[in-house]
């Protein structure tokens, strides 16, 4: 169900009878706006349009009860908590880990009073309108308020529970229990607000008060002055996301090629992305038809943003870790207790986000995105979204709806490649299976780790490269992934088996190689992408690179070298098979042992094939480890606040073994994902279908002749098969059945400000070019000037020409 908030609509909905406000005043007449907002964001956080004797709201509103009934009975008003378990007080200096618990806790403790007004609200609870429960949380509020939460506290711990956290759940209960508070008990409230996030604190966008951190600010002024009466504060709220909108070319924000930072360096399009995209909707649908509308032309960037920035990310329900920061490390704690995210929970709460954003979108934006979220709804077979313990009602409503309207057909699965320069990923999609590729440049941190999460996330911006099939495999990162795996074999990745301490590197993004080769090309559908690596803590330097390709992706990697004084692996497949699995694995047609660990080394290996999974193939062969493993770990090992529960997987591994401090080492194979035995053994014995041209540490580069496919990673200038460069830069090219080609060219590094490159081919025109290009000669070859690359970004230049 989906309300349509218009001008009149809106004021019309303020009529009726006088209602109590904070701040001394009281409001009776119609055109005051402010009652209509506190009913819209009344609906906004309840959910409206679901059946409450139906499921899954049935269950889920029961469940609300019985967390109620938890919290009810345990809440115990102390000095320093609200609930024993929940102790608030500073502990004083030195004590910063637990200075961050006892923030939190307070965090918490709000958060638990806005479960029981949700209880005493929401229909099917048990406590619907129950008088005690009602009393209880206006003790509770008044509790906080008076103990901790006030206009005289100084605040400590984590800053983000005192100006975010706590404030929106304290305003989220003052509306859900409005009629039950004073005006002297929600003046106090507010001004508690004031002291923590005053208006300086939208005073500069930088620092914490940037993309989602911004967002999250202006909900909590916007909803100070909706529970206030104070149109001044809400027109500062609407006034503060105009910074949010427009691209940035550094920091935090939205790129114009998708990407989107948060703290600073860090990829977070599946975190703090999505706390940006619920946050707008929220907003943008509380403010619709008020006074204070978002009408800024920049939010169109957001509305872009949907299928430009988080489109390519999202797969059959899930949201790709690579995106999600230290998140992939991090507990959630909801109504029933402490949940463990994984990329489908946080998935499905982005696409209830796109369903709320669409309602203040154009008719066919909204009609698209409909039915993408339909799609990825469908098909998200290992987790249901429907079933989504961990999504709010409100959220869980908005991806019923969309279920249920016969008038939306679902979408398939948006194809093709993207590259995201400024952010050093990569996306690749197709029929069955999607990739994603993760590095690390001077602008994007190797990881990040802080408040004690993602300890081990060190190697994840090594050239990790994830992938999914479409009906197979989808847990692979979600089952007890990454407590459980050797954080020093991710798949994709070449590491220095160096011991790294936890948090090596520092917080929040701090650890950045310095190198600027990392990116790629792309028409769109195949691509040549690379990466200059440098380990983290580390002398290993190496050469990487990826050809995305229709059915598999090509992985060369040379210069491999290091002194570290340790062994050097480059782990071609780390597949998580689950606490039971035993996924057969043959090698050259050789069965290898299943149901059992063991380690082994297969000289001379031409393929591989791994049941349920997919294939590997090594042009000339390969010198093999493969492994088969139970891994035990746990969440707190990754995460300080996490869970001590000991953890078992299976794994299978298959890396290849450069040695102890290797000097130009090198490795070449084929991913690819979904292939059959059938298949991967035909592709391993079409010694034609592929030309390595190059593998060293000056250019690496392939062709495939039967897909007109040729790219060419010039690490520096040269010559490599048909094409020769000027300078360093990337190169692909595809040629077409119908005489036509396209030439992809980019400057990773951003530092050319000329590159000339010759591809010998008989070209007989030009048919489209960038501004970037200077000149072209064709003829019996084909010569291409470019002037000034450095503000391209890192962004592909496509050339399309005729052949002779």
């Amino acid at each position: 169900m989906t309300t349509s908030w218009s001008r009149r609509g809106f004021l019309a909905a303020c009529s009726g009878t006088a209602v109590a406000v904070g701040l001394g005043t009281r409001e009776s007449a119609a055109s005051d706006e402010f009652p209509a907002l506190r009913a819209k964001w009344r609906t906004l956080i309840l959910g409206e349009g679901f059946g409450p004797t139906t499921e899954p709201f049935k269950s889920r509103l029961a469940g609300l009860g019985g967390t109620a009934t938890r919290y009810l009975s345990a809440m115990a008003p102390a000095s320093g908590s609200l609930w024993p378990d929940l102790v608030y007080t500073d502990p004083g200096p030195g004590t910063d880990q637990e200075s961050y618990v006892r923030s939190g806790n307070l965090n918490t403790s709000y958060l638990r009073l806005s479960t029981l007004a949700q209880a005493f609200c929401q229909p099917g609870t048990g406590f619907t309108g129950d008088r005690a429960l009602r009393d209880a949380v206006v003790t509770g509020l008044d509790h906080l308020h008076d103990d901790v939460y006030n206009a005289d506290q100084v605040r400590y711990g984590n800053w983000y529970s005192w100006q975010i956290g706590a404030p929106q759940a304290l305003l989220d209960v003052c509306v859900l229990m409005y009629d039950a508070l004073s005006a002297g008990q929600l003046a106090g409230h507010l001004a508690a607000v004031d002291h923590f996030v005053p208006d300086s604190a939208v005073a500069s966008y930088s620092g914490t008060s940037t993309g989602a951190n911004r967002v999250d600010l202006c909900r909590v002024l916007a909803l100070r002055g909706v529970v206030g009466s104070s149109p001044a504060k809400v027109a500062l709220a609407r006034d503060a996301l105009s910074p949010v909108f427009p691209y940035v070319t550094s920091g935090d924000g939205l790129y114009a090629d998708g990407s989107f930072i948060q703290h600073t360096s860090v990829p977070y399009t599946g975190s703090y992305g999505s706390v940006l995209l619920g946050g707008l909707g929220l907003l943008f649908a509380l403010l619709a038809g008020s006074s204070w509308e978002v009408t800024d032309a920049g939010r169109q960037i957001v509305f872009d943003a949907v299928e430009h920035a988080w489109a390519p990310f999202l797969y059959n329900g899930l949201v790709m870790d690579g995106v999600s920061g230290r998140a992939i490390s991090r507990g959630l704690t909801t109504d029933a207790g402490t949940i463990q995210q994984d990329d489908h929970l946080r998935g499905h709460a982005i696409l209830a986000s796109i369903v709320l954003l669409g309602q203040g979108a154009s008719e066919a934006e909204n009609a698209r995105w409909r039915a993408l979220v339909k799609g990825w709804t469908e098909r998200d077979y290992y987790s249901p979204p429907l079933a989504d313990p961990v999504l709010a009602l409100p959220q869980l409503a908005r991806l019923q709806g969309v279920h249920d309207d016969a008038s939306v057909t679902a979408a398939p699965e948006p194809g093709g490649h993207r590259l995201f320069p400024c952010m050093a990923r990569a996306t690749h999609r197709r029929p069955g299976w999607a990739a994603s590729l993760s590095m690390a440049d001077r602008r994007s941190t190797y990881y990040e780790t802080g408040n004690g999460e993602n300890l081990r996330g060190w190697h994840t911006g090594a050239g990790m490269l994830y992938w999914w099939g479409d009906t197979f495999a989808n847990g692979q990162y979600s089952d007890a992934f990454w407590p459980t795996v050797d954080p020093y074999r991710l798949p994709g990745t070449t590491v220095s088996r160096k011991v790294l301490a936890d948090a090596a590197g520092g917080d929040w993004g701090a650890a950045k190689p310095d190198v600027n080769w990392v990116g790629g090309a792309t028409d769109g559908r195949r691509a040549a992408v690379g990466q200059y690596l440098k380990g983290l803590q580390s002398t290993l330097v190496a050469k990487k690179s990826w050809f995305f390709l229709d059915d598999t992706i090509v992985c060369l990697g040379a210069g491999i070298s290091c002194t570290d004084g340790t062994a050097v692996e480059t782990t071609v497949e780390n597949r998580n098979l689950g606490p039971t699995g035993n996924s057969p694995l043959l090698v050259d047609g050789r069965v290898q042992p299943v149901g059992r660990p063991w380690s082994a080394t297969l000289g001379g290996a031409r393929w591989a094939h791994i049941g349920g999974h997919g294939g590997y193939v090594f042009p000339g062969g390969a010198t093999l480890r493969a492994l088969r493993e139970a891994r035990d770990g746990s969440w707190s090992t990754i995460n300080k606040s996490g869970s001590t529960e000991v953890l078992n997987r299976k794994y299978l591994t298959l890396y290849v073994d450069h040695g102890t401090d290797p000097v130009n080492a090198s490795y070449a194979y084929q991913l690819l994902p979904g292939a059959n035995t059938a298949h991967t053994l035909a592709r391993a014995t079409d010694t034609g279908w592929l030309a390595v041209l190059a593998n060293s540490d000056r250019q690496q580069g392939v062709a495939v002749p039967s897909l007109g496919f040729t790219g060419v990673n010039f690490w520096f200038g040269g010559t490599v098969g048909t094409l020769t460069a000027s300078d360093p830069c990337c190169v692909m090219i595809s040629e077409g059945d119908d005489g036509t080609a396209v030439i992809a060219v980019s400057d990773p590094m951003r530092m050319r400000t000329g590159l000339t490159l010759t591809w010998r081919r008989a070209v007989a025109a030009v048919t489209s070019a960038p501004a970037t290009l200077a000149s072209s000669d064709t003829g019996s070859s084909l010569t291409l000037v470019f002037g000034d690359l450095t503000g391209t970004a890192g962004a592909t230049q496509p050339i399309a020409v005729r052949l002779r």
